[in-house]
């Protein structure tokens, strides 16, 4: 089934981990792009082949993949912008569909994206968001905490100075509003000295970290930090918090 361009430029979530996850809408947005914004063009390349594989939609024949990474987001946006106002070609007047997609789950959470939303606002370009998966979200369920109030923090920050005002903050935020549950990301080879440090201030709260969310090795660990210490943590890893 041969699909046509429906829009100018669709920011599109995808899967975390599992490509079996990849929602219809998600996949036919792809498959009809003329060009994809791509955080890591060998994910997005198995992507397409899931995409082949899983339903009947061919790919877009004339479709370009342009690398946009974090680095490299400001030294493009001008590309970018101008490929999103400008025909495709003399012969086809039409304006080429755009996707944005992360190297996993959604784009701007922490991943690129945000300079090129604020410019198409600025410039009343049209944009769509088709909704996907972020391993925020799912660590929060999994979590079992009330999640009436959550904070996603981000990438924790790799300095210890930067992480100890971080910690300042957050306690701050809890007194403002109670029972706050915190999300956040970190390496896996950080986590353990951040574990230490989160030790130092709050032994005795439950920490919950989400290894590998909806991949085979997917791990979900719920402990104080003092027993979290010396576990041996792999890939991609969210941690789930509350300070009271």
């Amino acid at each position: 089934m041969l699909l046509y361009n429906i829009g100018m430029l669709s920011i599109v979530g995808i899967p975390i981990g599992n490509l079996d996850d990849l929602s219809i809408r998600q996949a036919k947005t792809i498959a009809i792009a003329d060009i994809i914004l791509s955080e890591d063009t060998r994910s997005t390349g198995f992507l397409l082949q899931k995409i082949k594989s899983l339903f009947n939609f061919k790919i877009n024949p004339n479709q370009r993949l342009i690398s946009y990474y974090k680095e490299k987001e400001f030294e493009k946006l001008p590309e970018i912008i101008t490929l999103l106002t400008s025909p495709q070609t003399s012969h086809n007047p039409q304006l080429p569909h755009v996707v944005l997609v992360s190297e996993s789950g959604m784009p701007l959470i922490s991943d690129p994206g945000l300079l090129l939303v604020q410019q198409c606002i600025k410039k009343q370009i049209p944009f769509e968001v088709i909704p996907g998966p972020t391993a925020v979200i799912t660590a929060l369920v999994y979590s079992g905490f009330n999640s009436k109030h959550f904070m996603y923090v981000g990438f924790l920050p790799k300095k210890k100075s930067e992480l100890l005002q971080l910690i300042n903050k957050l306690k701050q935020m809890n007194q403002i509003l109670k029972d706050t549950v915190f999300v956040c990301y970190e390496s896996p080879n950080r986590i353990n000295k951040t574990l230490e440090i989160f030790n130092s201030f709050f032994s005795n709260i439950e920490i919950i970290v989400a290894r590998e969310l909806t991949k085979k090795f997917e791990e979900i660990i719920r402990r104080k930090p003092k027993e979290l210490i010396d576990h041996k943590y792999k890939g991609e890893i969210t941690v789930v918090f509350r300070l009271s």
